[in-house]
């Protein structure tokens, strides 16, 4: 590997369904991924095709509001053959196009797939990954922009407002495969410059309602989705897992997370 292993990786180094989880019976108890998890390929033409070289599993940590506040990852290769904190190769997938293209999100039964075939056994469970994470990457916060005089969670109905940021780009099946998944209405071509929302899609939980744009920002700039959560007042249970499924979801089109932020 040329620009990642444990070596390089440290200070100083280089750069569920929210359906599923509401049913009742006995596969509602069963426990969802929380962890995003990335195969890296080799650099060079063909790379993408050629077997990972090893894996990448982040996580976002939520604070109380539900806004990110820490990237926690870590990353494991046959040639290191232990796992290793891998906060600045996070970053830098997000800022590096060409980095970028090498990695790929998978759901994580592919990753124990990739795991095990690498030579790495049985891929450890989320509890014990998360002990590799250590020097995770705080991200910016601010105090949301509140247009309500009232206090939050006070009236009949507390009104957010969240922007997910992503890099990198949409698979080309991705708004087709968004819209089977979501039911997303179109409302905007992709490929015009002026165009900037370019789906919605709405669900609702018991008492509380959601809805989520789909967006471009600037003509071929970043994507972002952006979902308005109107809670009722003892409500805001299903809103972290849904800002995680929706995530889930644009990743396994071939986005990448770069924060989740409130707005309002």
């Amino acid at each position: 590997m040329t620009t990642w292993h444990a070596e390089q990786s440290r200070p100083g180094g280089a750069p569920p369904d929210l359906t599923a989880a509401h049913r009742s019976g006995p596969a509602a108890r069963v426990p969802q991924p929380a962890l995003d998890y990335y195969l890296v390929h080799p650099d060079g033409p063909g790379g993408s095709a050629a077997a990972p070289e090893g894996l990448v599993v982040e996580e976002f940590v939520l604070g109380e509001d539900c806004a990110a506040v820490r990237l926690d990852s870590a990353a494991w290769t046959p040639a290191d053959g232990h796992w290793w904190d891998c906060a600045a190769f996070s970053r830098s997938i997000r800022v590096d196009a060409e980095l970028r293209r090498r990695v790929i999100g998978v759901p994580r039964h592919e990753a124990v797939t990739a795991y095990r075939r690498l030579g790495g056994g049985e891929l450890p469970g989320e509890e014990a990954l998360r002990g590799h994470f250590h020097d995770g990457q705080p991200l910016s916060t601010a105090a949301p922009l509140r247009l309500d005089p009232r206090p939050a969670g006070t009236g009949p109905r507390d009104r957010r407002v969240y922007r997910v940021l992503f890099a990198a780009d949409l698979r080309p099946d991705g708004l087709a495969n968004l819209g089977g998944v979501w039911r997303m209405a179109s409302t905007g071509d992709p490929a015009d410059p002026e165009a900037r929302i370019i789906g919605v899609a709405a669900r609702r939980v018991g008492a509380d309602s959601f809805t989520w744009h789909l967006r471009r920002i600037g003509g071929g700039g970043p994507w972002c989705l952006d979902l308005i959560a109107d809670l009722s007042a003892s409500g805001g249970g299903p809103l972290g897992p849904l800002l995680r499924e929706l995530t889930t979801t644009l990743r396994m089109q071939g986005l990448i997370p770069v924060t989740i932020e409130r707005f309002s």
